[in-house]
């Protein structure tokens, strides 16, 4: 049995690329999330105008890998305190959030957020919400640092090593 989980870090190449690491992880999809509109594509959701965070959606194995866990490598992923951007990507489609769909992931998302906010001195801005909506991104942004490895990415490779290092796939 797995579970659902659906992180918005900024770009979600980078974002997607570090789920697919680790153990326990059976699936990714990029796309767009608790937005307004039908069917959004990628060139509506630049626009900041249909309100889409850009989102990985992380199918996990709860027996091989905690929520605990992924929030943890979510959280230093991200700058928790900046508001619609992350790196150089600047816009609401580059929020943070956390979007569940089990209710009984909230209070484990809760838990860690106060952990991370003891961290800091200014206030985290990770959106936690429930998955209102979720639209595939298109083909060419699935798997994208696979396919391409030397795309843009704004999260630093020392992460990417660390997370194959503390949980890696066989």
């Amino acid at each position: 049995m797995t579970q659902e989980i659906y992180f918005a870090g900024g770009c979600f190449w980078g974002v997607e690329h570090l789920f697919k690491l680790i153990d326990g992880v059976t699936d990714t999809q990029t796309g767009y999330a608790n937005g307004h509109t039908s069917s959004p594509t990628y060139e509506q959701v630049c626009t900041d105008a249909t309100g889409f965070a850009e989102t990985v959606k992380v199918v996990y194995d709860p027996l091989k890998v905690g929520l605990d866990f992924l929030l943890g490598i979510f959280f230093m992923a991200i700058d928790p305190t900046s508001l619609n951007k992350q790196g150089e990507d600047t816009g609401t489609q580059y929020r943070t959030g956390i979007y569940y769909v089990d209710p009984q992931d909230r209070p484990v998302i809760d838990n860690q957020l106060e952990q991370v906010a003891e961290r800091y001195f200014k206030p985290i801005v990770v959106e936690v919400e429930p998955l209102r909506n979720f639209f595939p991104a298109e083909d060419y942004h699935q798997d994208y640092l696979e396919k391409n490895p030397s795309g843009y990415c704004h999260l630093p490779l020392e992460l990417f090593a660390m997370v194959r290092n503390l949980h890696p796939k066989p």
